[in-house]
């Protein structure tokens, strides 16, 4: 009993002087990936300070309350980021990044989760492939509406040899979620922060 006693004292310890330093180093992570989408210097505001709650959403396909980071210049909106979901991935639900400009076009996407095939569906991440980076700079106008689809039905995105779903799947959420921005974009850089964006979007 002595011993369980001491041990479970010096696991308490330890939990006890590493939890902020985990904590700290989550904040990094995300704000690394953050940075991927938007650079540094393209805002002068915490990121991670400056959010918003975002409802459960029809056009995001998310089922639960998410995070927004808004991006500031001198107090100018420059861009959001959130999440968004890809219901209709091969195998599975796409989990995305995505931060659109305050303009309407896109400063990037990034898979943050999937579980596509490896060597054909797995495309999708920068970690194999540039064919995300396609969306840089992309707009609802751009290409219009009927080309936001992947060339074999008839837009402008690439699909992958012998894996046309995933692509198909990224290109219907991204698309959905600059039509979540256009309908949303005054909430989305309110400046209060953690408040909460309904779904009026269905």
């Amino acid at each position: 009993m002595l011993f369980a006693a001491s041990g479970a004292a010096l696991v308490g310890l330890t939990f006890t002087q590493t939890v902020d330093d985990i904590k700290y180093n989550e904040k990094l992570t995300l704000l690394k990936k953050l940075n991927t989408i938007i650079p540094a210097d393209r805002y002068d505001n915490d990121l991670l300070l400056d959010t918003l709650n975002i409802q459960p959403s029809f056009l995001l396909n998310t089922k639960e309350e998410t995070l927004a980071y808004r991006a500031r210049n001198q107090g100018q909106n420059v861009a959001v980021v959130f999440s968004s979901v890809a219901p209709s991935g091969y195998n599975g639900p796409i989990q995305l990044l995505i931060g659109i400009y305050a303009n309407g076009e896109i400063a990037g996407v990034r898979v943050v989760k999937h579980r596509e095939t490896p060597g054909l569906g797995d495309a999708v991440s920068i970690t194999y492939s540039d064919w995300i980076l396609d969306f840089d700079n992309k707009s609802l106008d751009n290409p219009e509406n009927k080309k936001w689809k992947v060339k074999r039905d008839g837009g402008v995105f690439d699909q992958f040899t012998g894996a046309t779903i995933t692509p198909r799947a990224v290109v219907n959420a991204v698309h959905d979620a600059l039509l979540y921005f256009e309908k949303n974009q005054a909430t989305l850089f309110s400046q209060k922060t953690n408040n909460s964006v309904p779904d009026n979007t269905k």
